[in-house]
């Protein structure tokens, strides 16, 4: 997490997942400073962080208008696909007073979404395993590369920004401007050492997620046995949408860490396994490091 205040609220809350470091690039022999523009939001359970870099001082009203869609946009994804909602369109789908064919359209889409995980993964992600439809394991994700392609990477152009990014919880969607020395330096977490860095990843464009049972005292269940998956403390993939990456760090817990086979037919650029006994297991595209 940045050192940046927001304008939203004083300070996100630290998230024990992925970290974004302040950066800075030296270029011809000179240190350029990066100002940063942030806002944030609590949303989904969690706190969504903002961040733009180096936008003009005087179009801080269009990052604010642009901030303010996203937040809009995020709570009504989160009101119609809650799971605590006795009102949203998922409960009520869960309770049968609610048809999916009548649901709103985002959900439809989730659903869709959510059928192509599962076959994708062979099974690895399943929505279904319980019963009931439940999506939480990507809708996050989705909904937020939703207001980040829509409202945050047009950004880019319209106030020649260098750079722009979301966080979730920790989850991240990154841009960065073709013509921008920036990168985004984002630090995975040591789920053995509260406060350390295992790793630091560099991305200028593309997506981040972590899963796994050191996630905030997450229990991840095997949808194909409905028995814990707990070989795998922690998770990190990197892939172009936050809905790839969250979906993949999710199955790359369920396969366990001694299960790397699925990243041949996986969309994923890079990622990490630690294991709850503090082994490591890294890979870059379809190859293991």
């Amino acid at each position: 997490m940045t050192t940046t205040q927001v304008s939203r609220r004083e300070q996100p809350a630290r998230s024990p997942r992925t970290i974004v470091r302040p950066d800075s690039r030296t270029l011809r022999g000179r240190t350029r400073s990066w100002r940063r523009w942030a806002a944030s939001e609590e949303l989904f359970g969690t706190v969504v962080t903002i961040q733009l870099v180096r936008g003009p001082e005087d179009e801080r009203e269009r990052f604010n208008a642009a901030v303010r869609s996203c937040w809009d946009e995020l709570r009504l994804v989160e009101k119609r696909l809650s799971p605590v909602l006795e009102t949203s369109d998922l409960r009520r789908l869960a309770a049968g007073t609610l048809k999916l064919a009548r649901a709103d359209k985002r959900v439809r889409e989730v659903e869709a979404l959510c059928h192509e995980a599962k076959a994708e993964t062979g099974g690895l992600f399943d929505a279904w395993y319980a019963g009931d439809f439940d999506p939480s394991g990507l809708v996050k994700g989705w909904a937020v590369d939703q207001v980040a392609e829509r409202y945050l990477h047009p950004l880019l152009k319209r106030l020649g920004a260098s750079a722009v990014g979301i966080s979730a919880g920790g989850d991240m969607r990154l841009f960065t401007a073709p013509t921008s020395v920036w990168r985004w330096r984002v630090g995975v977490a040591d789920p053995a050492h509260p406060g350390g860095l295992l790793a630091t990843l560099e991305i200028a464009n593309g997506a981040v997620a972590t899963s796994g049972v050191a996630e905030r005292g997450n229990r991840i269940v095997d949808p194909r046995t409905g028995r814990p998956a707990e070989s795998v403390a922690s998770a990190t993939v990197v892939a172009d949408t936050l809905a790839a990456a969250d979906r993949w760090a999710t199955a790359a817990v369920v396969a366990g860490f001694d299960d790397l086979s699925w990243i041949e037919g996986a969309p994923t650029r890079s990622g990490l396994l630690i294991a709850r006994d503090g082994r490591v297991r890294r890979w870059t595209g379809t190859t293991e490091l």
